[in-house]
């Protein structure tokens, strides 16, 4: 494809028509210049291929794909070599269904537990979470199906989500939320990123300049194309000029008669339109461009799906060594999952798999014995006595009581986040009764999220799954006998309860704004910082063989901050089975000037060992590795003196020590000193710690934004719910509601999916209707209906009598 040439040959209409979507899911083609449309699809762990006037919800049907373990689950692996099998895979059912760029990876750091959408990200860690997208974007894009990064940046709460403003200081946002997309985006080269729906620091992320362009394609070097969220634009023509390439899904005429009077007007040139119609061709030619051989078998990607559940399933508790089972006990199967098990979330992600494996119907495969008992209701959370009563009746008979709880559905999803970190009281209930009438008890665990455990000393044994995609009931099997080991980490923390953990104080409270008080003391960072005690730290799991470390060498003792070093070990499988290993390494600087973490992941490996075999393994540490951010400078600095380095088999079970001097090659940079202008951010472990607005302040360094209003009491961002303050407004919620219950089917307003779709509908700004809606409610009805809101009578009459 020329694309120098078809600029040339292009018209004005037909540029302004490129940059955005001609449906859901279709780039414009334009036929008489040969100019095909390509397709693009969710999602970040399967194919969610729908016809073009699908949603984005994950409420219409798509063609079937292989169900692999969403994000949550595989990053417990702690393996990029799986990570791009999986993306390879799904790149394989790409070709097959003819999509060009599936939208993925999700990357945004688990903020808090809380937010719903949690299941569809890596981890709390970015280093962890660029090494794992990075490896699944090279996975699918060897394929030559594109991959789309996603939801760029710090959009960390599902609540409010299309109008939230999330203020980072600049600190904070490069350590934390924009490391793992500058690793992904750097190493991974993915063919395009997908700017996400909030506002960062006051301005939207599709139109956010220094996001955009700034950073992402100077600093960067990012070639690529941009595509918004959907539905994401708040005005295209600052989006295009900020370095927004495409807009999904179709707007209808809506952007593109911006965009032609921004022409006109001189709000923006033709020049600044051609770079990203030169974006767009670019991607429609790689898109189109001949794809490598593939054979497409499904039966291999489900046993695909399968081995990376095994990997990934986290083994958190097996006192007096329960597990594995022997095939001599007797055995119970509690729990309705056992039956109907929890394997994704719900969403834009939301898979239609080729099939799913239960643990009854494998358990029947294999012909074993067992007793079962349904434990809980599946459709509501409230506790069924009878149902307990013959649970407990079961599971006092054998030997073994094997109880499959989490969270349900409605616990976790994308539109809305969680408020609590409880599994359902049915869930709860079941266990501590069964745990009264079997000593012996397996919690198997299903969530994608982190979650309390109150009855966690009364059972033996936690087998935590997290969502565990189409094959997982098979690894479940294979762990719980023998058949593998668990190798699993924790690629995040499970705090002790959920005010234990900082950054809730300041999550997705006001609609117009989140203040992200904690600034770098995200999960491990800030419960070590804080001393606090939690229920399972960052990088933990179990295993059915014990490991030894020793040998710990570095290469060079003191450097300079632009040298590389070396960090070597050995390991040492001491137990009677073969496993894996996770080796953690970590570094700290005890003493500075900045307020930090005591300590900071900076390089993993997952080696596996025959019982009674060592390995030795070495770790690159650059220059990067101990740095931070300097605001002043507004650039990398590694501070001058003593590191800590630190190998060990999780955050808080370090195992070897040593330490560096670093000499600094930039003297003259001064290190940040916030001791006198923010002194919470030193004593973190302090009872009752409150971080002020004014301490936030010194960070965040500039004037907070002014919260987005307008001189009219309803505008183009208020939201349906903000429309229940008039008649008319409530009635159009009236005739919402019905439409949704026939589009979701729901029977229930406990319905995960109703629950999203309706909690979407009533947060969406009015801008975003005509698009979401697939140009079934016309641009002239929801301009009528913002006028009639603003009491303009006559002027929502002419909008829709007239248009």
């Amino acid at each position: 494809m020329d694309i120098n040439r078809l600029i040339g040959a292009l018209t004005r209409e037909e540029k302004v028509a490129l940059v955005s979507g001609a449906d859901q899911w279709h780039t414009v083609a334009i036929p008489r210049l040969g100019i095909p449309a390509i397709m693009v699809s969710d999602g970040p762990h399967g194919l969610r291929k729908q016809a073009a006037e699908g949603d984005h919800l994950g409420i219409g049907v798509s063609v079937p794909a292989t169900c692999f373990p969403p994000a949550t689950t595989s990053a417990n692996s702690w393996d990029p070599s799986l990570l791009f099998a999986m993306g390879e895979a799904i790149g394989r059912e790409a070709i097959q269904e003819g999509v060009s760029v599936v939208l993925g990876p999700g990357i945004n750091i688990k903020r808090t537990p809380l937010c719903g959408r949690n299941f569809e990200y890596f981890s709390e860690d970015p280093y962890l979470t660029g090494e794992l997208a990075t490896a699944w974007i090279e996975g699918i894009q060897s394929m030559g199906i594109g991959a789309c990064v996603k939801h760029f940046a710090a959009n960390n709460q599902e609540r409010w989500r299309m109008l939230n403003d999330s203020l980072v200081d600049d600190r904070a946002f490069r350590e934390i939320y924009l490391a793992g997309f500058e690793k992904a985006v750097t190493k991974g080269k993915p063919w395009t990123v997908m700017p996400a729906y909030n506002r960062l620091n006051g301005t939207y992320c599709c139109e956010n300049h220094e996001l955009l362009h700034s950073i992402l394609r100077t600093e960067w070097g990012f070639a690529g194309a941009t595509i918004s969220d959907w539905g994401a634009v708040n005005d295209p023509v600052l989006s295009i000029k900020a370095g927004l390439d495409l807009e999904m899904p179709a707007s209808y005429g809506v952007s593109a008669e911006q965009i032609k009077e921004g022409l006109a007007s001189g709000r923006i040139t033709e020049l600044v339109l051609n770079k990203s119609v030169k974006r767009v061709l670019d991607l429609v030619s790689k898109g189109q461009a001949e794809k490598p051989e593939y054979q497409c078998d499904l039966e291999a990607n489900h046993a695909l799906a399968r081995t990376i559940a095994t990997e990934s399933a986290v083994l958190l508790k097996n006192d007096q060594e329960i597990l594995p089972l022997s095939t001599k006990e007797t055995i119970a199967i509690v729990g309705q999952f056992a039956e109907h098990p929890r394997y994704q979330g719900t969403g834009s992600s939301l898979i239609n798999p080729t099939k799913v494996d239960t643990i009854l119907q494998l358990l029947e495969l294999e012909e074993a014995e067992y007793k079962y008992a349904k434990g809980y209701e599946l459709k509501h959370d409230e506790i069924n006595e009878d149902f307990i009563a013959e649970a407990c009746q079961v599971a006092a008979e054998v030997d073994v009581a094997l109880v499959f709880a989490g969270l349900t559905a409605r616990f976790e999803s994308e539109g809305y986040d969680r408020t609590h970190l409880e599994l359902p009281p049915s869930h709860n209930a079941l266990i501590q009764r069964i745990a009264e009438v079997n000593p012996n008890v397996v919690v198997v665990l299903s969530a994608g999220a982190p979650v309390t455990m109150p009855w966690l000393h009364e059972v033996r044994g936690v087998l935590h799954t997290y969502l565990g995609g189409q094959g997982g009931a098979g690894a479940v099997l294979d762990l719980l006998y023998g058949r593998a080991n668990p190798s699993g980490k924790l690629a995040e923390s499970y705090p002790l309860e959920l005010k234990d953990c900082l950054a809730t104080e300041y999550f997705a409270y006001d609609r117009n704004q989140t203040e992200y008080r904690e600034s770098v003391f995200v999960g491990y960072r800030y419960y070590d910082a804080a001393e606090k005690d939690v229920l399972f730290p960052f990088g933990y799991g179990l295993s059915y063989t014990q490991f030894s470390y020793g040998d710990l060498d570095v290469s060079s003792p003191s450097f300079v901050d632009t040298d590389s070093i070396s960090v070597r070990c050995t390991i040492k499988n001491i137990g009677s089975v073969a496993g894996a290993e996770i080796v953690q390494l970590y570094v700290g600087k005890e003493t500075s000037r900045l307020f930090r973490a005591p300590r900071e992941l900076k390089g993993f490996q997952k080696i596996y060992l025959e019982p009674g075999e060592a390995k030795a393994i070495e770790f690159t540490l650059n220059p990067r590795s101990f740095t931070y951010f300097n605001v002043d400078i507004r650039d990398w600095h590694v501070e001058a003196g003593e590191y800590e380095i630190l190998v060990g088999a999780s955050s808080r079970d370090l195992r070897l020590a040593a330490t560096v001097q670093i000499e600094s090659t930039r003297p003259e940079v001064q290190v940040p000193d916030y001791r006198s202008s923010a002194p919470a951010y030193y004593r973190l472990g302090n009872p009752g710690l409150e971080i002020s607005r004014e301490e936030f302040q010194a960070l965040y360094g500039k004037k907070f934004p002014v919260p987005y209003g307008g001189s009219r009491r309803f505008h183009n961002n208020s939201t349906l719910q903000d429309l229940r303050a008039t008649a008319l407004g409530r009635l159009v919620l009236v005739f919402a509601k019905k439409y949704l219950w026939k589009m979701t089917g729901a029977t229930d307003e406990r319905d995960p999916l109703w629950i999203m779709s309706w909690s979407s509908t009533l947060e969406m700004p009015l801008r975003s209707i005509v698009a979401m809606s697939g140009g079934t409610i016309p641009k002239n009805l929801v301009e009528g209906l913002l006028a009639w809101a603003n009491g303009e009578r006559l002027r929502a009459l002419r909008y829709w009598t007239v248009g």
